[in-house]
């Protein structure tokens, strides 16, 4: 598994808590804050990591068109 990938796994992860926390309400306005501002830090860097795969793909798709895919030595 790339570094990539563990880190967005991780963003995504903590965004998810984040999020079950201020639905609880309980949080002070404070800790509201600085959730909301945490989490807007963490879908900003979600969105940047799947637009450089988005952008990767297109790269790969324009080369080859056609490709169909392969079998990998890790799936056999």
């Amino acid at each position: 598994m790339s570094q990539d990938k563990v880190a967005f796994e991780v963003a995504l992860e903590e965004l998810e808590s984040l999020v079950a926390q201020m639905e609880t309400g309980t949080l002070s306005l404070e800790d509201a804050l600085q959730a909301f501002e945490r989490g807007i830090q963490l879908t900003r860097a979600c969105q940047q990591k799947l637009q450089a795969a988005e952008q990767q793909i297109r790269i790969l798709t324009q080369n080859h068109p056609d490709a169909q895919p392969e079998v990998f030595a890790d799936d056999v």
